[in-house]
């Protein structure tokens, strides 16, 4: 159930769609609001977004399945030599999922419970080893490929979220590849390490409508 409130800092009005998400950042004073039973709290600000050539945007549509989708967040994550988006999708059902983008690959991913992961070379990343790209690791009965692992940083985000993503806040990322475009993502900081298991899709398999147009790329066929 979704609810409307005033921005403690500026007035402007917020929803908040679901009560899995009590993150937000205002969309005009881009303050970190935090919901909660006695209101909502301003815990921050939220640094500009810089330009990218993503087509994503927030309230772009898709569907997954039987199911229709909307973008209702992003970070932006950066490393010393780029950076990437993560959107968060909200399914009408009220269920949610992230899609990576990051140099036109797309990332369809769910978090799962890290306990439900059978996989001692995760739980040893989860214990602070750092993971070495082009090794090999089991996950569950699936065998995959280390392709990235990297210290992070958060440069920014919009919309709503699960938690709050203070400009500055430092994880160590693993990002793998399996069979038949399986994708897994391991994050770690110090308050935990979180898991993703998802695949690599398209835009067009998602069947997008409401992406962003800018100069140089054309609008596709299917999201006219």
């Amino acid at each position: 159930m979704s609810l409307t409130l005033p921005c403690p800092n500026c007035g402007a009005e917020v929803v908040f769609r679901s009560a899995s998400l009590p993150s937000r950042v205002c969309d005009y004073c881009r303050s970190l609001l935090v919901r909660s039973d006695a209101g909502v709290q301003v815990v921050g600000q939220s640094s500009p977004l810089p330009f990218d050539m993503s087509p994503l945007q927030i309230g772009a549509r898709g569907q997954l399945g039987e199911h229709g989708f909307e973008v209702a967040g992003r970070i932006r994550w950066g490393w010393t030599d780029g950076a990437w988006n993560e959107w968060l999708l909200l399914a009408a059902n009220g269920k949610t999922a992230w899609l990576g983008d990051a140099m036109g690959q797309f990332m369809l991913m769910q978090e799962r419970d890290l306990a439900s992961v059978r996989s001692r070379q995760v739980q040893m990343i989860a214990d602070g080893s750092n993971a070495k790209p082009g090794a090999e690791i089991q996950i569950d009965k699936e065998r995959m490929t280390v392709v990235d692992a990297r210290e992070v940083t958060c440069l920014s985000a919009e919309g709503e979220l699960p938690y709050t993503p203070r400009p500055g806040w430092s994880l160590y990322s693993v990002d793998l590849r399996g069979r038949d475009d399986g994708f897994a993502s391991v994050q770690r900081d110090d308050a935990g390490t979180s898991f993703y298991k998802g695949r690599y899709v398209t835009l067009e398999e998602l069947k997008f409508r409401g992406l962003r147009r800018f100069e140089g790329w054309t609008l596709p066929d299917y999201a006219a």
